[in-house]
């Protein structure tokens, strides 16, 4: 499927969510859908043992996991989810991520 430019504009069409990041070899692929002043939507794509390093955010963070598997590590206690498995990542509190197969999520960041 091919990218679309007008996806989170206001476009008011179904989106297969799943189709709206591609994988690729050997890297963490990110689209966003919706950037407001009270938070953002983010898909992405990781190829599998990519991931993201130990960081922390100013605010709550809602992860979805659309398909593969991901451990995401959470002030020190690892979390193993699949398809369908949902996680808060709590504001201020160190995190990481990392793919166990390729793996596709929505992140949902709640600015106030």
């Amino acid at each position: 499927m091919a990218e679309r430019e007008d996806v989170g504009k206001s476009v008011a069409r179904p989106e297969k969510l799943v189709d709206l990041v591609s994988y690729q070899n050997g890297a963490v692929v990110s689209r966003e859908i919706v950037n407001k002043a009270t938070g953002t939507i983010t898909a992405f794509a990781f190829d599998k043992g990519q991931g993201l390093s130990e960081h922390t955010a100013p605010f709550d963070a809602f992860v979805y996991v659309v398909e593969g598997r991901v451990e995401i590590t959470i002030a020190g206690t690892a979390h193993l989810l699949g398809q369908g498995d949902m996680i808060i990542m709590p504001a201020h509190k160190p995190h990481a991520l990392k793919a166990h197969d390729r793996f596709k999520m929505l992140l949902v960041m709640i600015r106030s």
